[in-house]
This record gives C-alpha cells, sequence and structure tokens, in this order.
C-alpha cells in the first residue's frame, strides 16, 4: 500500500532474502523476487486476506437460505466457488485478489429477485449465469480498457478512497462499534467489554503496522481473538468464541440446479442487466482500488492484468449458478493481503487453499468472531485513503464527483452506488460548464449505464 514509512508493513526488509533456494519455480513463475516480496510474506499475505474475507462462508449461506437454498449446499457451493475462482486469479490472471460470492450479489439475489419478484431461485441462478456470460464477452473486448481510460485520475483515486471508507465502515460494523439508530441513523455501540476488545485490538494491531513486524494484521487478529474468548464468560455478554465442533459433510444438493433456460425471458433482462452491471464496475473499481494503493500497474499505468483478471471475474460468475450460489465478484477484503506486503497470484493460491479444508471444517470458522477481523478491515480503510491528497479539491469540476463517488460509498452501502453517481455527476458538470470535448465516449456509455442501473434497480 502507498503509506508513510513509518505505517508500511514491510513488504522486504534489510533482513529479508527471496526465497528462491527453497522454491525456485515458485518465485519464476509468480515473479515474487521480482515484484519485491518473499515467499514467506506472500503466505502471510494470502492468510490475512483469508481471515479478513472468510467470513463469506458463514453469511452467504445465510442469505442465501432466505431465498430458499438449503443452508448447508449454499456452504458447500460458496467454498467451491471462492476455492476454483481464487485459484484460477492466482494461477492464470496472477493478482493477490481474493474471489468469492460477494455480499451485495447474494443480497440482490435473494432480497430483489427472489423474496421480491418472485423468481425461483433455480430461475434467479439462471440470471446469475446469464450476466456472467454477458460479463465474459465484455471481458473478451477491449471495453474494460476503454472504460478504464475514460475514467478521469479524480476518479480513479475517490474510488480508491471511497472503497477504504467502506472497508472501514464495514469493520466498525463487525465489531458494534457503530450501530443502527432511529434518531440519527447510525450512533457509537453500548460501551461493554465487546467494544472494549475491538477498541483495543484496533489499536494493537496498528502498533504492530507501525513497527513494521511481518504479519502484523494476522497477529492483531489473533490477539482479538484470544481478548474475546473470555468475553460472555466473564462480562455475561453474548459469546463470541466457541467451539461448535470439527467437521460437517459436504452437501451438493444445490449443484446443477440452475434453471437456464427459464432464465430467458424479456422480463428477467433487466435482473440480469443490473448484476452484470453492479459485477463488472465492482471488479474494476477493485482492481483500480488495489492497483493505485499498492502500485500493482502495467506499463501504462493500468490495473496488471487486467484483462485476465475480468476474465477471472466473469468465469467465476458463470460457474456461481451451477454450483448454488449467487456470482462470485472480486473482495475488497484483498486489501488485507495488499497491505501485508502481498503482491503476487501467490496470495490468491493460498487463499483457495484455506478455502478448501473449510467443505469439511466449517465449524472451525466460529472460532474466529467479527471483532477479530475488524481492526484489521478499519486499518485497510486507512492505507486505502492514502490517494485522498492526490484528487485535485481546488478544481471543484473534478472535486465534487470525486467526493460523491467517495462519500456515497459507505453511506449507501454500495460501491456501484458511488461509482454511478460519481460518473453521473462528472458527466453532468463537464456538459453544463461548456467542457463536453473532456469528457470520453467511453465516459458517455458509463454515466448512461448508471442511469439505466438507477431506473431498473428500483
Amino acid at each position: 500500500m502507498q503509506q508513510s514509512s513509518s505505517a508500511r508493513p514491510a513488504d522486504v526488509t534489510a533482513g529479508d532474502v527471496p526465497q528462491t533456494s527453497q522454491a525456485p519455480w515458485l518465485d519464476t513463475y509468480f515473479g515474487v523476487s521480482r515484484r519485491g516480496s518473499t515467499l514467506k510474506t506472500e503466505i502471510l499475505a494470502g492468510i490475512a486476506t483469508f481471515l479478513a474475507g472468510m467470513y463469506i462462508i458463514v453469511v452467504n449461506p445465510a442469505v442465501l437460505s432466505d431465498a430458499g437454498i438449503p443452508f448447508s449446499a449454499a456452504l458447500s457451493a460458496t467454498v467451491l466457488i471462492s476455492f476454483m475462482s481464487s485459484l484460477a486469479m492466482g494461477l492464470y490472471a496472477r493478482n493477490p485478489i481474493l474471489v468469492a460470492p460477494g455480499m451485495g450479489m447474494n443480497a440482490l439475489f435473494t432480497y430483489t429477485l427472489v423474496l421480491g419478484a418472485g423468481l425461483t431461485w433455480e430461475v434467479a441462478l439462471g440470471c446469475v449465469f446469464w450476466s456472467g456470460v454477458m460479463f465474459a464477452v465484455l471481458a473478451m473486448f477491449n471495453v474494460r480498457r476503454a472504460i478504464i481510460e475514460a475514467i478521469p485520475l479524480s476518479l480513479r483515486y475517490a474510488i480508491t478512497c471511497g472503497i477504504g471508507l467502506f472497508i472501514t465502515f464495514i469493520g466498525l460494523q463487525n465489531a458494534g462499534f457503530i450501530v443502527g439508530s432511529d434518531a440519527t441513523l447510525v450512533t457509537l455501540g453500548n460501551m461493554d467489554a465487546s467494544l472494549a476488545t475491538f477498541f483495543i485490538g484496533l489499536v494493537a494491531t496498528g502498533v504492530f503496522v507501525i513497527l513494521r513486524f511481518n504479519g502484523a494484521l494476522i497477529m492483531g487478529i489473533a490477539l482479538t481473538t484470544l481478548l474475546a474468548a473470555p468475553m460472555g464468560r466473564l462480562w455475561g455478554d453474548e459469546v463470541m468464541v466457541a467451539w461448535n465442533g470439527l467437521a460437517a459433510w459436504p452437501d451438493f444438493g444445490a449443484v446443477m440446479q440452475v434453471d437456464i433456460v427459464g432464465a430467458l425471458k424479456v422480463a428477467y433482462l433487466p435482473f440480469i442487466f443490473v448484476m452484470l452491471f453492479t459485477n463488472f464496475f465492482d471488479a474494476l473499481s477493485c482492481f483500480m482500488a488495489l492497483s493505485e494503493s499498492a502500485d500493482l500497474k502495467d506499463q501504462d499505468g493500468n490495473p496488471r492484468n487486467l484483462k485476465r483478471s475480468m476474465t477471472v471475474d466473469a468465469f467465476a460468475s458463470m460457474i456461481a449458478a451451477p454450483l448454488g450460489t449467487s456470482a462470485a465478484q472480486t473482495f475488497i477484503e484483498s486489501g488485507a493481503g495488499v497491505a501485508q506486503g502481498g503482491r503476487t497470484g501467490l496470495v490468491a493460491v493460498v487463499i483457495a487453499l484455506l478455502f478448501l479444508p473449510f467443505l469439511f471444517l466449517s465449524p472451525l470458522l466460529s472460532l474466529v468472531p467479527g471483532i477479530a477481523t475488524a481492526p484489521a478491515l478499519v486499518l485497510v480503510g486507512l492505507f486505502m485513503m492514502a490517494p485522498i491528497g492526490k484528487i485535485d479539491w481546488q478544481h471543484f469540476d473534478q472535486a465534487l464527483p470525486a467526493f460523491l463517488a467517495i462519500i456515497l460509498m459507505p453511506l449507501t452501502y454500495s460501491i456501484t452506488l458511488g461509482i454511478a453517481f460519481g460518473f453521473m455527476s462528472f458527466v453532468l458538470i463537464k456538459a453544463a460548464t461548456g467542457r463536453i470535448a473532456e469528457i470520453k465516449p467511453a465516459m458517455w456509455v458509463s454515466a448512461a449505464l448508471s442511469v439505466l442501473m438507477l431506473l431498473t434497480a428500483q
């Protein structure tokens, strides 16, 4: 991440030597030493990202079960798609990014398509499949590059910062530090043992980062878990860390239950489009944010291996439906591993391998509560705010769209909405001030798609 020297986790310290003697083929294939990293750093980064994003193994099935998919079947599907797509991201795209079922996509699937529009979950899976097919078509051509090159630098930086605030907000929510309020929408949570544990864990993790400890975020997660273990037993709160057993058999009951033909109706096209728009721009924004914050760029200054990364994301969306889950997408929690110093696809391979055992060991996830990963998410948000100083705040035609993108992501709880309003406001401001020539064709199209997305999503 682009941070000050006092806060940045050490990618390679004076005592670190790329570990090519231990596994030269790994170093050669992933370019570990060429990227200024080590095998140890890459492995720790993979663990950090997995710990930050593993909540999806339980949370995704909980959401999908409201749509009628059996919880155990959705859990097995979640693990399988996370393993397969993250492995593809590491081996093919060679980027340090977690790919798994997204929270926004599963909510759209359950509460809009199934409970809202009355689709069966099998037909809704068909809509997921066709949105993945359309995503794959876009990924095959230069649409993604045209869009990225059309986005002004101020909005690129804003997207990174907005995602950072969004990650921080998620972390604060997971910790119970920020809770809902009828009077003020959000407010500070109860000053109890849980909140105190989170705050101590946050400060301790920050100290580990400042002191440049290898594995700082993992150390923070482990320490906060240990602090949370006696919480409910000593202070009478809900037990945060509890033993729920060791193993459970996988359930493949939702595999190949997708209704591909049934989803081919004109009435379902708006749903397919909204999923396509959300997935496509979430993927773009994630790649852009990580590339800006960790300098994961090609020689042209664009996100590294973008075409391959988008292809993997499209592949993940298509195969998610036959496996029995909503669309998979790039995870913003990948910033946890990047903050740890991860720079190559080896990080994603480690993530994939860590997912696989939970086909059988899913009960072990209860040992790491939400407040344990929350400090890592808050600090990742801090790291991703670094580009905010690069935004041209002196020129309002640049500053206002950037500000809207930044502030609306956490306030609307949607990366896509923040991007949409940032795009629309940029185009409208430039057009209204007689600077139409500064709007590239792809930006016009993106703004129009933003409007269409907002209209069809209502």
